[in-house]
């Protein structure tokens, strides 16, 4: 196993111990966690490309645990009233709607083909930011003065519009397969 895979499996490991954390009203841990954690995908990514580490593996683990990550830190922030349920709602079901969604695409074209978007790519930043924001503001007992809640907002904007997105993607996809078949 390349070392890269071994820092994603970390990431993933670090998941149950950061909701804990953050159940445990542990605020300034759980926020140091999840820095390193964010920390990790950036090395794990660095080491698989500069020394060669790519692998099957990594290709299923790092988004696994770059999804358990922030679904769960989303889920245990509005568990504890840090983030409104609304947004946790919206970005654990526009995930949701990414595995269905794949799944059913794979299921009608035998493809799977999961680049992601560019907003996409911008809307898992502004989770990032917004989840370090609140943890940060949380952990350090500062005051934002509502700037964790506008940022809220923002990261709503770009989940629905990458779930939409996908939606759009993947219904281009099934329209040109059906189209192929007739």
């Amino acid at each position: 196993m390349y070392l890269a895979n071994i820092i994603t499996l970390g990431r993933l490991l670090s998941v149950p111990v950061i909701v804990w954390l953050l159940i445990d009203g542990s605020m300034l841990p759980a926020f140091a966690l999840f820095v390193a954690a964010g920390v990790s995908d950036a090395v794990d990514g660095f080491l698989a490309r500069r020394f060669d580490q790519r692998s099957e593996l990594g290709g299923y683990l790092d988004p696994l645990a770059d999804k358990a990550l922030l679904v769960g830190v989303y889920v245990t922030l509005g568990h504890v009233g840090l983030l409104p349920a609304w947004l946790v709602i919206l970005v654990v079901f526009r995930d949701v709607i990414i595995i269905g969604g794949a799944v059913l695409l794979y299921m009608f074209t035998h493809q799977l083909q999961m680049a992601p978007l560019r907003i996409s790519k911008l809307n898992t930043a502004m989770q990032i930011v917004l989840a370090a924001g609140t943890l940060g503001v949380a952990g350090f007992g500062l005051d934002d003065r509502g700037a964790t809640h506008l940022f809220a907002y923002l990261v709503g904007a770009t989940t629905a519009l990458s779930g939409a997105a996908y939606i759009l993607q993947w219904s281009r996809h099934l329209a040109l397969a059906a189209g192929g078949r007739n």
